[in-house]
C-alpha cells in the first residue's frame, strides 16, 4: 500500500473528522466583515503555480477580507503531505485532488459535500458539460468541483513523418492497423513507431471500452484475466514486430513525467498523454507535434475531470470556500488567468473564450483536438473508486514482467487482476 494511502488510513481514524466540526452545518463561523484566511493547497509546475496565485489575488482583489495561505509542490509526494497535513489536525480549506484518490478522501468524509451549493447555484454548474460535472460524484454526493476537462491523446512528431512522407495516426483506426502504422514508422524513420501503452490504464480502459466492458463496475473490476491477457498479447505481437521500443526504453516511458515522455527525447513517435498536456509537452520539442484519439471505435473516450477541487468538510469557512470555486470556475477574467493549465476550462463560456483570445498555439490546439474528440464522446464511467491509484501501479508492473519476458500475458494477466482485486478492496 502506498504510504500515502497507508497516511490517510490513520487520518480518518481521528475524531478531528468525526466530531462536530466535521460535521456542523453548512456556513462560515466569521462573523460578516471579518477577515478569512483559507488555506488553499495544489500541485503542478511554476507555471501554474503563477497561474494560480494570480487567479487567488484577483478573488482577494474583489473581496479584500478573504486572503489565501498558498502551498503548492510537485505532483511527486503531493498526496503524502496532503495525508499528513490532514493527520496532523491541520487540513487545506481548499485542496487540489484527482479520480485517484478522491473517491477515497470522500468516502472517509474528509471531502465537503457540494451537492447543496450546486442545487441553489451557489457553485454555478449549470454551464459545465453534466458527465462532467457528474465524473466529481460519489456515493452520490458532489465530492468535487471538475476543474478542467480533459481526454486521452495520442500525440505524435508531426515533423518526423512529414520528413519521410509518412501519413499520421488518424481517428478511428483500428489497434491493429496502428500498430501496422507504428510498425512502418520504425522501419522507414529509424524511430520506433509507438511507445508501447501495455502498461498505460488510460489506453487499456479505452480498449476495453471499445469492447463493451470498464475499468471498473461500481466498486469492482470490470474486467477477466482473459481481458487482460488479449492487451498484453496484442503488444507482445507489436514489439516483435518492431513497432515499439526496447524493453528499457519502454520503462523509461513508463515511469517519466510529461517532460520526458519518448515523443520528446526522439525515442518514440508516438506518445500516449491526456490532450491538456500539449502545452508543456510542446515547450521540450523544437519539431511540430500532432495529436489525435487513441486508436479504435470512436466513442469510447469520455469528457474526463483532469482534476478536482474538494473543500475540507470541517472547514470553518466552507461556505467561503466554495464562493472562492465558483469564482475560479465561472469568472471571466479568472477564466483567462488560468487558461488550459489544468484542463479545458469546465465552463464552456469560459472556454470558448479562452480558445479565442490565448495566443498559445499549443493551447489552442490542445482545444480544438478535445472539441474534435469531444464530438463522439461516449457517458463518462463514474469516478474510479478507491484503490485506483494502486491498480494503476500494478498494471505498470504485470506489464513489464511481459515487456521483460519474465511471464507470459496470462501469467502476468492473472497477478496483475489479483492485485487490482486486493487493491479496490481495500479502499
Amino acid at each position: 500500500m502506498p504510504r500515502a494511502r497507508k497516511l490517510l488510513t490513520a487520518v480518518l481514524t481521528l475524531p478531528l473528522l468525526l466530531g462536530a466540526t466535521a460535521c456542523g452545518g453548512d456556513g462560515d463561523s466569521a462573523g460578516a466583515g471579518e477577515k478569512v484566511e483559507l488555506s488553499f493547497f495544489w500541485w503542478g509546475g511554476q507555471t501554474r503555480a503563477d497561474m494560480t496565485e494570480k487567479a487567488l489575488n484577483l478573488y482577494t482583489s474583489k473581496h479584500p477580507d478573504v486572503t489565501f495561505k498558498k502551498t503548492w509542490q510537485a505532483n511527486q509526494g503531493y498526496f503524502d503531505k496532503l495525508a499528513t497535513l490532514t493527520a496532523g489536525g491541520d487540513p487545506p480549506d481548499i485542496f487540489q485532488i484527482d479520480d485517484n484518490y478522491l473517491s477515497e478522501y470522500a468516502e472517509r468524509k474528509v471531502t465537503l459535500d457540494l451537492t447543496p451549493y450546486q442545487s441553489d447555484k451557489r457553485l454555478d454548474t449549470s454551464k459545465f458539460p453534466e458527465p462532467l460535472w457528474k465524473y466529481g460524484v460519489v456515493d452520490g454526493k458532489l465530492a468535487g468541483m471538475a476543474f478542467g476537462e480533459n481526454t486521452q491523446g495520442l500525440v505524435y512528431d508531426k515533423t518526423l513523418l512529414d520528413k519521410f512522407e509518412l501519413p499520421a495516426p488518424t481517428m478511428g483506426m483500428s489497434w491493429e492497423d496502428y500498430i501496422a502504422w507504428a510498425t512502418t514508422v520504425s522501419k522507414t524513420a529509424k524511430v520506433p513507431g509507438t511507445q508501447d501503452p501495455s502498461a498505460d490504464f488510460k489506453a487499456f480502459w479505452v480498449w476495453l471500452r471499445q469492447k463493451d466492458k470498464d475499468l471498473y463496475h461500481g466498486k469492482e473490476l470490470g474486467f477477466t484475466e482473459a481481458d487482460v491477457t488479449e492487451w498484453f498479447t496484442l503488444w507482445q505481437g507489436a514489439r516483435a514486430a518492431g513497432a515499439t521500443p526496447t524493453p528499457d526504453v519502454i520503462h523509461e516511458g513508463n515511469v517519466t513525467d510529461i517532460t520526458k515522455q519518448l515523443v520528446a527525447t526522439g525515442k518514440a513517435a508516438t506518445s500516449w498523454v491526456w490532450v491538456n498536456q500539449m502545452p508543456e509537452l510542446k515547450k521540450n520539442v523544437k519539431g511540430e507535434l500532432g495529436v489525435t484519439a487513441y486508436p479504435g471505435k470512436t466513442g469510447s473516450q469520455w469528457p474526463r475531470a483532469s482534476m478536482f477541487f474538494s473543500v475540507f468538510r470541517g472547514s470553518e469557512h466552507r461556505d467561503t470556500a466554495v464562493d472562492v470555486l465558483n469564482f475560479l470556475a465561472n469568472d471571466p477574467e479568472a477564466g483567462r488567468i488560468l487558461g488550459t493549465e489544468r484542463g479545458l476550462p469546465s465552463n464552456l463560456d469560459i472556454r470558448e473564450q479562452v480558445a479565442d483570445t490565448t495566443d498559445n498555439p499549443a493551447m489552442k490546439q490542445s482545444i480544438a483536438v478535445q472539441d474534435e474528440i469531444g464530438k463522439t464522446f461516449g457517458a463518462a464511467p463514474s469516478v474510479p473508486p478507491a484503490g485506483h491509484s494502486v491498480v494503476k501501479n500494478e498494471l505498470i508492473k504485470s506489464a513489464e514482467q511481459v515487456v521483460y519476458g519474465r511471464q507470459d500475458p496470462a501469467t502476468a494477466a492473472k497477478a496483475f487482476v489479483t492485485a487490482a482485486t486486493s487493491a479496490i478492496g481495500k479502499g
